[in-house]
């Protein structure tokens, strides 16, 4: 599909195992998205956003996840949810995330995103959240 024109709205979720081999099936499943939907573009940003967003639901939570990836005119939302009810850890300043190897995450989707946020969400039975952000066309 061609650059030019405005995709439908879509969504797509996939629920995931606490195990960290998902994050890898979750970024080249959200290639594979948004290659077939014609949204090439975004795709080196949402799978960074995406691996931090899923890889915190995995790392610090235990029970299932699930990435959640929808399309409204020119708007990518990328989220993820876990069975953990307790809110994000704020995100850092991108100046402090340098010389960290751990801790980043948010505060790289802080900086990558155009909005980002989260929210209370049970899902199957679970109590949990949804952590997600946005990007636009032009990322």
């Amino acid at each position: 599909m061609p650059e030019t024109e405005h995709p439908a709205p879509w969504e797509y979720s996939l629920n995931i195992p606490n195990d960290p081999r998902s994050v890898t099936v979750c970024r080249r499943t959200l290639r594979l998205i948004l290659t077939m939907h014609g949204l090439i573009g975004l795709v080196d940003t949402a799978e960074l956003l995406a691996t931090e967003l899923v890889g915190n639901a995995v790392r610090h939570t235990e029970g299932p996840a699930a990435l959640r990836v929808s399309w409204a005119p020119s708007v990518l939302r990328i989220g993820a949810w876990d069975a953990n009810p307790e809110p994000p850890e704020p995100p850092r300043e991108l100046g402090k995330l340098l010389d960290l190897e751990e801790g980043r995450g948010l505060g790289l989707v802080k900086a990558c995103a155009d909005l980002w946020g989260w929210q209370p969400l049970s899902r199957n039975g679970h109590r949990g959240k949804y952590v997600w952000c946005e990007l636009g066309r032009s990322a």
